[in-house]
Parts: structure tokens; C-alpha cells; sequence
């Protein structure tokens, strides 16, 4: 099942596409009936079974209009079905570039997998390739010449054969051969290449061939000059036998099978059998390996894949270089055929164990379980849950609930098939029981490992043992009156998370090296302020868009909404949650005409996507969060810059309006329920989150109509509109 999910998702990520004028607004290379009278010059590629070579493709070709034909057809030798591109690069310097040429054939599409494109090739070299994952062998150059004649003479090429032989002339344990050619026809030799026996592929020769398989061997050769002149194939032939030796032990042989399996250990679509041979005497000269009791013995060069449905016998055995022939042995093993499509998604449940009051709250902690199962045949992939809020995380044992209050787990599952169940979510409450008080950590860090400042250490964000997790007890939000006192602060945080055993001695270092580059309490760190937006991409990409709308980063490191698509929607910072802080950033009116930017900041708004129920994430921060106005319009909307949206209204009189085009410091402060807003230092808006002021008629869909919202959550910006266009910078955010 896996090989055939991995061909949809090709088939339906790799188009048809040809880069030219006349390719047809379908994105389809043209039926080759339609488009091969269209140039004097035709250059035809074939693909069959081979994984490893085009079954045909030219070497050389004049500049000019070409009718390029690719088929991957039954005709070409396609028996099994497999789909076949013919790419041309144009990421190499070293080749031309100008014909982006991407055809993807396959024998059952309804072209039947032939295909033309009009190009025009320019003189130099062209390198192509097949773009199907694990078929990267299939490659080649085309030479274009100008047409003019100049060079016709093909390279002349002559090869050696050197080492110890012996009466007979055969070589003795192993043979070089060497092989040159020089080009008088003036463009100069481009390659050599050379193959193995009658059928081998033809690979680039770039030093000397070592060949110490005992037998009797040809090594073909030749040569193409830079104007495309191939030289008539030559061949060279010779005989090694092993050197004197007294081994008389067989090589030792054994050989694994690998695949997808169903639960009865049968193999789905596919298996593949992997032989290996050592030999600790001459060494080990040949493998080979027979399918069924009475299949002929073939050379083992490469893993061998049985893709027939029924029960199978992969017989096995080595030959060393003396001769010795090992026992034979044999794997079995049973395909089968994958079975239908799985569209069920599992059918996911949760249990929440743990002592509990007459309350019903659990005392201390509870432990929350969660189960799946898939009726649908694939199987369960994955099971995820999130945490207050949080972002999703991997389930892989049951989740222990320690803190104190009231807590929310949403649990989802996925099957192998790429089904998804619904979100769903219990709550409880915890707490503090039996004397047990709840543990004495900072505001609550959900990332999945340990950062100091903006470095990531890479270090697991463990639970410790006193219930925080090591984030939480860095503290690194903290205002540190200098940088030597948060070091040693961040020393005696390691120095007892190692005697504890909660981390080893590289992640004590790259924590402590952590705090070194983070300069935090050093002058200039702006009071314990983080900085997570400073108009660098890579702070930029931090952030998440979801709605309508966008918003773009410019070349002096702002951010500018609106610009490009229109309707409303929000950019948020979905790196963690916050509870009380200070929120610094400056913000511009940039909107166009008359026109005033409408914009806002959300605070306190859980994950958007836990919602299933809300078609539109943005409306997450709307209906659960606050939004901190910006709008300095005198007419139209009621609430003004620094207005609570929906709950608290400031008019434009306190709100010292400065002139568009000019930058405005924001600094918006939430402690516990009580919102402050400063604009340029000015406090234009005290409210406490307590009741519905301002708030007439209240919004039936809004769960908190009374004004009440959570007591943490993200951040984000709102983009309104096209000519709602507003400019923000320097967002900073320091933990109170």
C-alpha cells in the first residue's frame, strides 16, 4: 500500500509542464500526432521497465526548432505500468538553461503515455533527468552543435589491460584496464565511457577499472567529442582466476525480507529480498539467487523486489574466489494484494483517572488516557493531543495533569491512510490536595524544547522533578538587573538539574552556552523585553497567516498589511501563549487617499486551529480573545485606537491622533483582568475584563458576552483590508 500511495503522490504533485510559448494552457504536453510536423528536427526519448537507463534518447543534435518526442509506452517496453519523466535541468550552470522541459508519461494516462513538445535548442550541452523519486540514474547529455559541419570526426579511443598474469595470460587475483581517447577533430573529447559484458549500461569513466570477480570478462568502451561525435564502440577482453589459496570454506550467506506487512505478517504489494555473502578467505566472488524450487540461477547484483500476489521462495548462495560454493538456502515469504481504500477515520476515547473531592475536581493530578481504533483496515498512524490550548503534541503515554485549576485536553488521531478524526476534548479540574501544594513555577512554557532568550538549545523542555519544566525555572523573561547575575542564576538552575539526573552533561553545556550568546540582563536588552518580530525573514516566518488578507515584509524591516489580497484575516505567533505581560511595537497609518488604517491587536486567544466548529481560524481570536483597537478614522466605527474592541470604547479626543505616515509607540499591559493601553507613553485606556461595557447589543455567537476571557493565550495582528493598510515594527514582549 505504501509503494502505491507514494505513486498518487507523485502523479498528483508532479504536473505536465513544458515552459514555452506553446505549450497549451492545460499545462499537457501536446499528443505527438499534433506537434511533430512542427520542426524539421526530431528528437525522440523512450522509457520501458528499466529503472536505470531511457530505453532510447539522443546524444547529439543541431541548434534550432525542435519537435522533442518522449513515450513511455507499452510500444517502448512498459509492461508494468510505471510512470517516466523526461526533465530538463536548468538549476546547473555548467549546461544550458533555457528549455525547461518537464513531461511526466505514463502508459495508462490518456495520451497513452506519448507526448511531444516544441522547443528551440541552442548550441552547448543539455542535461536531462528523470524527476521519479529513487530513479536518479535516468540521466544524460545532449550535445547541440551549430549545424555547420566543422567537427565530424568521432574521438579515437584505445584501452590496456595490466597486471599479473599467469601462463595462460589470465590475470592473476584482479585486471585494470585503462582506457583514453583523444579527438582530432578539433571540439575535444567531452567523456569516455565504458560497460561491463554484452548488456551492461554504459556509466562515465573517470579512472582506471578494477575488475577481481573471478571469470571470464569484456569491457566495452568509447568516447563522444564536444561536438557530439560518438566513437564506434570497441571492447577488450580478458580472464581473472583467484591466486593460489588452500581456503576450502564456503562463504557464509544470509538474506533478509522487507515491506509493508498486514497484521498476519503478509507482505502488502510488495516485498524485497536483500542477500548479503562474506568470506573470510579468497572473498567473495559471486552471489546469485533463484525464485521458486525450480526458478534458474541469476546473478545478485541488487536487491531483488517480488511484486506478484501468492506465496514465494527466494533461493540463495555465494561462490568465493576459490571456488567453494556455499549451501544453498532459501526465505519465503506471501504477497498480497493491498486492500480498499481506507476513508474511515479512527474512532478515537479518553478516560481521566485520579482521586477526586466531593467536587468532583481530582486531587494533586489526573492522568488522561486516550485510545484509537481504525475499522477502516490501515491501521491508527498517530495519536495527538493538545493542552490548554496548546499546540498539538505526539500521545505516546498517558498525559499527567499536575497543575492547579481548570484544564482542557483536545485529542485527535490519524490512520495510515491519511484519515483524520474530529478534535474532540474533556475538561476537568485539579486541585491541590493532601497538603500538596500546587508547584511554584512561572507562567506555563508548552515549547517542545529549551530556549534562553531567542536560541534554541535543542534540549528537551523536560518535566523536572519539582513538577516545572527546565523552561520555566530559567526564568529567562525575568527582569535581570545584569547579564553576570542571570548566568549564575542559569548555572544554579543546571548545577541541580544535573545532580537530579533531568539533564546530562552536553545539554548542561549547550544550555549554559545558550545563556552566553542570549545577553540577557546586559544594557540595551530593553528592560527583559523579547524581541519576536525584528524585520529579519527568519523572525518573520515565526509567524503564522490564516483568513483573508496578508501581510508582507518590507526591505527596512516592517511589516505592511493588506497589500496583496484582500479580505480579513490575522498574522499570529503561535511560539506560545502569555498570561500577564507588556506588549511593546510601533505602528503606522500607511493607509492609501483619505482612508485610515483599520487594524487591531488580539491577545489572549487560544490555538486556532482546536476549533473544528469555526470555519474561519481567524474568528478564534475574535470570538475567545480580545482585540486592542487601531483606527484613527473620526467617522465610521465607534471604537477608536486603544478601544477594547466590543467591550470598551475610546474616542479619538485622549488618544493623542498623530499624522499619518508617522510611526506611533503602542504598549498595551494585561494583568490578570485589568488591560492598560499607552500610546507614545500616554495612557489612553484602563479596563477591567469583568463585565460587558460599552458592549450593546452583545453577540449571540460570542461565548464570552459578559466580557470574561481566558487567562492566557497567543498574540496576533489583524489585516482588515486593501485600504485598511497598516505598518508594524519592533515587537517586543516582556512575561510580568
Amino acid at each position: 500500500m505504501r509503494e502505491r500511495r507514494l505513486w498518487a503522490a507523485v502523479l498528483a504533485a508532479v504536473l505536465v509542464i513544458v515552459g514555452l510559448a506553446s505549450t497549451p494552457a492545460s499545462g499537457r504536453a501536446e499528443p505527438a500526432e499534433a506537434a511533430e510536423a512542427a520542426a524539421a528536427q526530431v528528437l525522440t526519448w523512450t522509457a520501458g521497465d528499466d529503472i536505470n537507463r531511457y530505453t532510447t534518447a539522443p546524444q547529439t543534435a543541431v541548434a534550432g526548432p525542435t519537435t522533442i518526442v518522449f513515450e513511455n509506452s507499452a510500444a517502448t517496453g512498459n509492461t508494468m505500468g510505471m510512470p517516466h519523466t523526461l526533465t530538463f535541468d536548468v538549476s546547473d550552470p555548467e549546461y544550458n538553461n533555457d528549455v525547461p522541459l518537464n513531461i511526466l508519461a505514463n502508459p495508462n494516462d490518456d495520451q497513452g503515455g506519448r507526448y511531444t513538445a516544441e522547443v528551440t535548442l541552442t548550441p552547448g550541452r543539455y542535461r536531462y533527468y528523470c524527476t521519479i523519486p529513487g530513479h536518479g540514474q535516468m540521466q544524460g547529455i545532449l550535445v547541440v552543435t551549430e549545424g555547420t559541419g566543422e567537427d565530424t570526426t568521432a574521438p579515437e579511443t584505445s584501452a590496456s589491460v595490466a597486471g599479473t598474469q599467469n601462463s595462460e595470460g589470465a590475470y592473476v587475483g584482479s585486471a585494470t584496464v585503462t582506457v583514453s581517447a583523444s579527438d582530432a577533430g578539433g571540439s575535444g573529447v567531452e567523456r569516455i565511457e565504458y560497460a561491463l559484458g554484452d548488456t551492461g549500461a554504459w556509466v562515465p569513466y573517470t579512472t582506471p577499472v578494477v575488475i577481481d570477480q573471478v571469470g571470464a570478462h569484456k569491457v566495452r568502451y568509447r568516447a563522444v567529442d564536444k561536438a557530439g561525435n560518438t566513437a564506434a564502440e570497441k571492447s577488450v577482453e580478458f580472464s581473472v582466476v583467484a591466486p593460489p589459496t588452500d581456503d576450502t570454506t564456503a562463504p557464509e550467506t544470509s538474506a533478509t525480507v522487507a515491506g509493508e506487512r498486514n497484521p498476519q505478517g503478509q507482505y502488502i504489494s510488495m516485498a524485497t529480498v536483500t542477500v548479503s555473502a562474506s568470506d573470510t578467505g579468497s572473498g567473495v566472488n559471486t552471489i546469485e539467487y533463484a525464485l521458486g524450487d525450480a526458478g534458474a540461477w541469476q546473478p545478485y547484483t541488487a536487491p531483488v523486489m517480488v511484486h506478484e500476489v501468492g506465496t514465494h521462495k527466494v533461493r540463495y548462495r555465494a561462490t568465493d574466489k576459490a571456488g567453494n560454493v556455499s549451501a544453498e538456502k532459501s526465505v519465503g515469504f506471501t504477497v498480497v494484494a493491498p486492500p480498499a481504500d481506507d476513508t474511515t477515520p479512527p474512532v478515537t476515547g479518553v478516560t481521566v483517572e485520579g482521586d477526586r473531592n466531593s467536587s468532583g475536581a481530582y486531587l494533586k493530578s489526573a492522568k488522561v488516557t486516550v485510545t484509537a481504533t481504525d475499522h477502516g483496515g490501515s491501521g491508527v498512524a498517530a495519536i495527538e493531543y493538545s493542552l490548554d490550548g496548546g499546540p498539538y503534541l505526539t500521545y505516546t503515554a498517558p498525559v499527567v495533569v499536575d497543575r492547579a485549576g481548570t484544564h482542557t485536553v483536545t485529542y485527535r488521531a490519524s490512520d495510515k491512510a491519511g484519515n483524520t478524526a474530529a478534535a474532540r476534548s474533556v475538561s476537568f479540574t485539579v486541585v491541590a490536595g493532601g497538603g500538596v501544594p500546587a508547584p511554584n513555577c512561572a507562567e506555563y512554557d508548552e515549547r517542545l524544547t529549551v530556549f534562553v532568550g531567542t536560541v534554541d538549545t535543542g534540549v528537551p523542555n523536560r518535566v523536572t522533578n519539582n513538577r516545572c519544566r527546565i523552561n520555566e525555572l530559567i526564568e529567562d523573561e525575568k527582569e535581570w538587573t545584569s547579564h553576570a547575575l542571570f548566568l549564575k542564576h542559569v548555572d544554579t538552575v543546571l548545577d541541580g538539574l544535573l545532580t537530579e539526573g533531568v539533564v546530562d552533561q552536553r545539554e548542561y553545556d549547550a544550555v549554559a552556552e545558550a545563556a552566553r550568546e542570549s545577553g540577557i540582563g546586559k544594557p540595551g536588552q530593553t528592560e527583559g523585553y523579547r524581541t519576536i518580530m525584528d524585520g529579519t525573514q527568519e523572525s518573520f516566518t515565526k509567524w503564522q497567516h490564516v483568513g483573508g488578507g496578508s501581510f508582507a515584509l518590507n526591505p527596512d524591516g516592517s511589516i505592511t498589511s493588506g497589500t496583496t489580497k484582500t479580505g480579513l484575516g490575522m498574522l499570529w505567533f503561535p511560539e506560545r501563549k502569555y498570561g500577564d505581560f507588556s506588549l511593546r511595537l510601533q505602528w503606522r497609518d500607511d493607509a492609501p487617499g483619505t482612508s485610515n488604517a483599520n487594524s487591531g491587536l488580539f491577545v489572549r486567544f487560544p490555538w486556532v486551529h482546536e476549533h473544528p466548529e469555526e470555519s474561519r481560524p481567524e474568528w478564534v481570536a475574535i470570538k475567545y480573545g480580545h482585540e486592542v483597537q487601531v483606527l484613527d478614522r473620526p467617522d465610521g466605527d465607534m471604537y477608536k485606537t486603544g478601544s477594547i474592541y466590543g467591550f470598551d470604547r475610546v474616542g479619538l479626543a485622549g488618544a493623542g491622533v498623530t499624522q499619518k505616515g508617522t510611526w506611533n509607540d503602542y504598549e498595551i499591559r494585561v494583568v490578570d483582568q485589568h488591560y492598560s493601553v499607552y500610546r507614545n507613553g500616554v495612557l489612553i485606556n484602563e479596563f477591567d475584563n469583568l463585565g460587558g461595557q460599552d458592549f450593546t447589543p452583545p453577540r449571540s455567537d460570542d461565548p464570552g458576552t459578559d466580557g470574561r476571557r481566558f487567562a492566557s493565550g497567543y498574540l496576533g495582528l489583524q489585516v482588515h483590508g486593501t485600504t485598511d493598510v497598516v505598518s508594524y515594527r519592533d515587537i517586543r514582549i516582556k512575561e510580568l
